[in-house]
């Protein structure tokens, strides 16, 4: 994989400056928060151009044109803003008509990411895969494991291959490369026994998200293993299963087993403060003001008030940075309040427009969310002789209630050695000779996920370039660049959907018997 390089981007809107015209052009599928970051990133990087947005929502679309795109111009072009993905394909057929009839066309676009609602991937990434377009898909790749195998057998059947990235920003960032680094190819620790990774979500994040936000049901969205720690997984797979070195054939360790156990132990009625009574919405409730959930609490007094309007605040209300800049506070503060007063009958309100829609001033105790706030994960694997990998085992577990958010953390236990690791700081014990080394990775400024999302789009817009303008052969760059093949991205999304049969079913679940009869079987 390519490291990470400091590159300073250039000012202003599509970074017109020497060399542009052969920089990759990008359309941005959704201008919500994982979408404006990914812009961001293409920005900072100077390697790529932002070209254009397809968003159903005037608002977010307008406002990430003038962030991205078009800038002050008074006036857009009408080649850089789409309603939707439709819309976008549509005008892009009649470009390429136009360019093979001799019509002087706007510059193609070169790649594509796609940030918009999870269960919608599907259907986007097969629509587009057929233009030939480089495509990055924010995790989770898809809902359902049946949908990832469509995805893979659409992309893979396409005449002309393209580079695919998956938003597994962990695998990405200074911290977590250098770690692998350590465990991998310096053998810090030895062979490697055990490893214990947490990822703790933060209690009022996972209020946020996972109560009262699009996460919150299995049967609108996905289990919570999956739309939250589907990179966890993966992560751990990356570290445990790679092969070595780098990039060899038939060398991948995979698990023997799969097992898993957890549940929603906070978020439901029965644990609902008696002093709360009937109230089903935090502003009409008697324990607003002492509620650790109380969402004029978290979203105002935490944020607003302090002047933070962006995640999550944006969520909320994606019109508040807006309207605290051009109409001052106490506007913004109303705005936000009206949006949290919004509430549901649960007994009258069809359940269509309860689940069509978020509640982030809803109770936390009479939200309709029935997804996991404790789940751990436990994978094993044999010893293979052909391949000198021994028998090793790893413990995941994702926690709502915690003090940090998303700040992962872990042990990594080895024959030589012993590695402890956060978000921030790498510890290696080397057991021969009794030193301690740490390290503290610098992370980019303004980057999420301990730089992982810069490291992820620096690595995907590089990949695209190096196709493009260099020659470079698609397989080549992906391995490259990205370092993750389509293959790896279904396996890691397997093994969740494997561990939540697990632990549903109460089992443990033969992996290779597992993989068999639902992947390769069914592809």
């Amino acid at each position: 994989m390519a490291p990470l390089v400091d590159d300073t981007p250039s000012n202003g809107i599509h970074h017109e400056t020497e060399g542009s015209d052969t920089k990759p052009r990008f359309l941005i599928i959704g201008a919500g928060s994982r979408g404006n970051a990914y812009a961001a990133a293409i920005v900072r990087s100077g390697l790529g151009i932002v070209s254009a947005i397809a968003e159903p929502d005037d608002f977010k679309r307008h406002s990430f044109g003038q962030k991205y795109i078009w800038g002050p111009r008074p006036r857009r072009d009408p080649d850089e803003a789409f309603t939707s993905h439709h819309e976008w394909i549509q005008c892009e057929r009649q470009r390429r008509s136009s360019e093979v009839a001799g019509f002087v066309t706007e510059p193609a676009i070169d790649g594509v990411f796609v940030c918009v609602r999870d269960d919608l991937h599907a259907s986007i990434v097969t629509a587009l895969a057929p233009l030939g377009l480089h495509i990055m898909c924010e995790k989770p790749l898809a809902t359902a494991l049946n949908d990832c195998l469509a995805i893979q057998r659409t992309v893979q059947a396409q005449p002309q291959p393209c580079i695919f990235a998956i938003g597994h920003v962990l695998r990405y960032s200074p911290h977590n490369m250098l770690l692998r680094h350590l465990l991998l190819e310096q053998k810090a620790i030895g062979e490697v026994l055990s490893m214990e990774h947490t990822e703790p979500v933060g209690y009022w994040h996972f209020s946020h998200s996972y109560v009262r936000g699009q996460w919150r049901k299995e049967s609108t969205s996905a289990p919570s293993l999956l739309t939250k720690s589907c990179h966890d997984i993966d992560f751990i797979l990356w570290m445990l299963c790679s092969a070595t070195p780098e990039g060899s054939e038939g060398q991948s360790h995979l698990p023997s087993t799969v097992s898993s156990v957890g549940s929603l132990k906070q978020f439901r009625r029965s644990m609902k403060p008696k002093e709360a009574g009937s109230a089903t919405n935090c502003l009409a409730c008697p324990i607003k003001d002492s509620c650790l959930y109380s969402a004029s609490k978290i979203y105002y007094d935490r944020h607003l008030a302090k002047g933070i309007t962006k995640w999550p605040v944006d969520i909320v209300n994606p019109e508040i940075p807006h309207i605290l800049q051009t109409q001052g506070k106490d506007q913004a503060k109303a705005a936000l309040l009206a949006s949290l007063s919004s509430d549901y009958d649960a007994k009258t309100t069809p359940v269509p427009d309860i689940e069509d829609k978020q509640w982030y001033g809803r109770c936390v105790w009479e939200s309709s969310n029935d997804v996991c706030d404790d789940q751990t994960v436990t994978l094993t694997w044999d010893d293979v002789q052909s391949t000198q990998r021994g028998a090793k085992t790893a413990v995941f577990h994702m926690i709502a209630q915690t003090l940090a958010q998303c700040e992962r953390r872990g042990r990594i236990y080895g024959t030589a050695g012993e590695i402890s690791y956060d978000s921030k700081a790498i510890t290696v014990h080397n057991f021969v000779s009794g030193e301690t080394q740490s390290y503290e990775p610098e992370v980019p400024v303004n980057s999420h996920h301990g730089g992982g999302d810069d490291g992820l789009t620096e690595c995907f817009v590089r990949a695209v370039r190096a196709v493009k303008d260099q020659g470079m052969g698609v397989r080549e760059a992906q391995e490259k660049f990205l370092g993750c093949s389509l293959e790896d991205v279904i396996r890691s999304h397997a093994m969740v959907f494997a561990a939540e049969e697990a632990r549903t079913e109460g089992r443990v679940v033969e992996w290779d018997e597992w993989w068999r009869r639902n992947v390769v079987d069914g592809k």
